[in-house]
């Protein structure tokens, strides 16, 4: 493969590697530098695509593999929502920001206890931003199963939530 197909590769795809490593690792540092070595990795092992799947899919494996690996290492399951959680700006009610912060570690701990894959496919859509289709292409899976596994996982959240308020 000639590096100038390298480089396109990496044109069509870095955005979408990069949005599903941040939603694994919650880091924009880690997530942009594990862009870069699944990158790397893939340049190096670009005779091994069979073709199979797309390559924004082989090319997230490559990441997941990579953050795994990153996880061992570090012998850590996850980043603390405290430690990637920006300030926000302008001048927002201390309440209403405290109530805010109370409300995405709630939503955190209820998406935790789902099943894997139906975690995967809620942090793709709410931080990733990613579309349905591209979750499926990531997932190895078809646009409406990630519609309906997303639905499904907010009907989870929501269950949870009418439980609570009882």
């Amino acid at each position: 493969m000639r590096k100038e197909e390298l480089g396109e590769i990496y044109e069509e795809n870095a955005k979408v590697v990069y949005k599903y490593l941040y939603c694994l690792t919650h880091s924009a540092d880690l997530a942009e530098e594990l862009t870069q070595e699944t990158f790397y990795q893939a340049a190096k092992g670009i005779d091994s695509f069979r073709g199979e799947c797309k390559v924004s899919v082989w090319l997230c494996q490559i990441g997941k593999r990579l953050w795994y690996k990153e996880l061992e290492k570090k012998k850590r399951a996850f980043v603390p929502i405290d430690e990637f959680q920006e300030e926000l700006p302008g001048q927002e009610n201390i309440e209403e920001k405290y109530l805010l912060e109370v409300e995405k570690v709630e939503l955190f701990r209820r998406l935790h206890v789902l099943e894997s894959a139906t975690r995967e496919v809620m942090y793709l859509r709410l931080t990733g931003e990613l579309s349905f289709r591209q979750i499926g292409d990531i997932m190895g899976k078809t646009e409406n199963w990630a519609r309906v596994t997303f639905y499904r996982g907010k009907q989870k959240l929501m269950e949870g939530r009418d439980e609570n308020e009882k």
